[in-house]
């Protein structure tokens, strides 16, 4: 039984990673932002991502596992460089927000739970995550992050510590309801952004990659048809997990900060530790302090998504090499894009700027490039030079191409209500 359960969670990796450091810090603001905001309105949000998210990950997780090479790299020999370098520098910028964003988020929540200045606790959280990247070898680090994920269960269990009216939850979970309007638009395109993330599509096809030159029987499913039936059903499995793993937390934190927060006539949310500290007097210290703990735990499991992600796009646009399982001396430009990326993120958070305010328009910003990037995406899914014969499934075309169309739609739907 234990060889069984053994092999089993041996099957989860960058499929539950990936979906787990989607509810980072700055995602979490963006969640408790609709709770409050919009009450129950935007719960039906959470199981309507459930399966486009899927379809998206496991496509970019194919493409890394067939081809040998990431999301970038094999952009690179597809389409004009001009394109790439677009989203690639994009995808570099939005990353560095979000990592400035979810710094602040983690130095404000330790203050919040053990006292200090936020500022320097987000410098050491930095300086962490970027030594754990640099000197920890990747097999090490995956298992590392693979128990990380645990830190999401706070969001679950805060929704066990509070009063929930389960039948008004459960309708508005089933039964969308869209508000035609600026506000609730953009706060939906902004959810959408940090749910349906391009940083996500460029990590998790990375991954693949990392875990195929780390098994010396492994080789590109294109060139190795007996790897294929096994490695596409891992791969499923994992997404599948990974996905529902993060949607179940969004939509818990959705829920929690509307029932609370918005019940209470509290209707704005600058950060996620501001939901944290708001929590404490109407849900109570237990709420707080499983709510504050969890911005910590996801912040140290996304931070190296963040940066890593970058990195890896960065190296596949210009053909670097790329490892978290190399040393730093063999695949210097990549580090650097690490370091340069976590240090600008630390520094951001010492210029008075808002960064909460930056981080909302990032999780915009995310929602317009993630199309163009799923466009692509799901463009070299289908190429036989990237592919070979592992094609995709029809479930996968069409759960892609789906969730390509309902992020452009919703993109213009906000562009829409800016100019009415």
């Amino acid at each position: 039984m234990e060889q069984q359960s053994q092999s089993w969670l041996d099957k989860l990796g960058p499929g539950l990673v990936s979906g787990a450091a989607d509810d980072d810090p700055s995602g979490i603001a963006t969640y408790s932002q609709a709770g409050a905001q919009f009450g129950l309105g935007m719960l039906w949000l959470g199981l309507f991502t459930y399966p486009l998210m899927v379809g998206i990950q496991e496509t970019s997780a194919r493409i890394g596992r067939t081809s040998g090479r990431g999301l970038a790299a094999n952009m690179r020999r597809c389409f004009p460089a001009w394109l790439l370098y677009a989203m690639v520098s994009l995808l570099l910028l939005a990353n560095t927000i979000n990592i400035a964003a979810d710094l602040a988020a983690m130095g404000d929540a330790l203050h919040l739970v053990a006292g200090g200045k936020a500022q320097w606790h987000a410098l050491a959280f930095g300086l962490l995550s970027l030594l754990l990247q640099v000197f920890i070898p990747y097999q090490r680090y995956a298992r590392l992050l693979k128990w990380l994920t645990l830190a999401l269960l706070a969001y679950a269990a805060t929704v066990m510590v509070i009063d929930v009216p389960w039948r008004d939850v459960a309708r508005r979970t089933f039964s969308p309801h869209i508000e035609w309007n600026k506000e609730y638009l953009t706060t939906m395109v902004a959810v959408f952004g940090t749910t349906i993330s391009p940083y996500l599509f460029f990590w998790q096809a990375a991954q693949e990659v990392e875990e195929l030159q780390a098994d010396p029987d492994a080789e590109p499913l294109k060139r190795a048809p007996h790897q294929v039936r096994p490695q596409l059903r891992r791969i499923k499995l994992d997404t599948a997990i990974g996905m529902g793993f993060s949607n179940l937390v969004a939509w818990s934190i959705m829920l929690t900060t509307a029932v609370t927060l918005h019940a209470h006539g509290i209707f704005h949310v600058g950060s996620s530790a501001q939901a944290a500290a708001a929590l404490r007097p109407i849900a109570g210290e237990l709420a707080f302090a499983l709510f504050g703990l969890g911005i910590i735990g996801t912040g140290l499991l996304a931070i190296p998504v963040l940066a890593g992600s970058a990195a890896y796009a960065m190296a596949g646009a210009f053909n670097w090499r790329s490892s978290l399982e190399l040393e730093p001396q063999a695949a210097r430009k990549f580090y650097a894009i690490i370091a340069a990326a976590t240090l600008a993120g630390v520094g951001i958070g010492f210029l008075p700027l808002d960064p909460m305010r930056a981080l909302f328009w990032s999780a915009v910003i995310n929602g317009v490039v993630a199309v163009p990037v799923m466009v692509v995406t799901m463009l070299l899914s289908t190429r036989r030079g990237v592919m070979g014969e592992v094609v995709l499934s029809r479930r996968l075309r069409i759960l892609g191409w789906s969730c390509t169309l309902v992020m452009a739609l919703a993109v213009l739907a906000m562009f829409a209500s800016m100019v009415s």
